[in-house]
């Protein structure tokens, strides 16, 4: 799992509750931020590798709302609501995640979105209420495995976009 910490008074308070994930993405920016903002791009690679997405609603504005089911590869159906409480567009998105609106476990994701030549550096901090949520989404629910997935197939779909073959390298490649 990789956890980082800021340095900062509330990035040390948040350390045991974080977890971060990383990618290097051969596109623009602009590009990657785009395949956030709307349906059509999300559906083709959000989620860990087997699963698909049906959305429900989907308004990608400050206090919009994105409702969807994530589908295993086993069957299992999983309840999703995304709440977007910051648009920087092209740098940054912060949201709060849960399995509902009133979900008392929901967790906050920060994504941002920095240039690196060519490419773009896409860092996915999420923080969870206490330890034991975290660790609970790290080891029951594979959330470090599956945000790297998740990101891999961000790359690999914007890849198809640009027609550019090699799509990205993740934090170990």
């Amino acid at each position: 799992m990789t956890t980082t910490n800021s340095g900062d008074e509330a990035g040390d308070a948040a350390a045991d509750r974080e977890i971060v994930v990383s990618r290097t993405i051969g596109a623009p920016r602009e590009l990657v931020f785009e395949a956030f903002t709307r349906v059509r791009h999300l559906s083709r690679w959000w989620g860990p590798e087997g699963f698909t997405t049906t959305t429900r609603s989907f308004e990608f504005r400050v206090g919009g709302v994105w409702d969807f089911v994530m589908h295993g590869p086993d069957g299992t159906d999983y309840q999703e609501w995304i709440t977007y409480t910051e648009i920087v567009p092209s740098r940054r998105i912060a949201l709060l995640h849960g399995e509902s609106r009133d979900d008392p476990n929901t967790f906050e994701s920060v994504l941002t979105f920095e240039p690196a030549d060519e490419e773009t550096r896409l860092v996915m901090r999420t923080v969870f209420p206490t330890r034991e949520l975290r660790d609970e989404a790290a080891e029951k629910y594979h959330a470090v495995e599956g945000g790297e997935q998740t990101l891999r197939n961000l790359a690999v779909y914007v890849a198809e976009l640009t027609g550019n073959g090699t799509a990205s390298k993740g934090a170990d490649d």
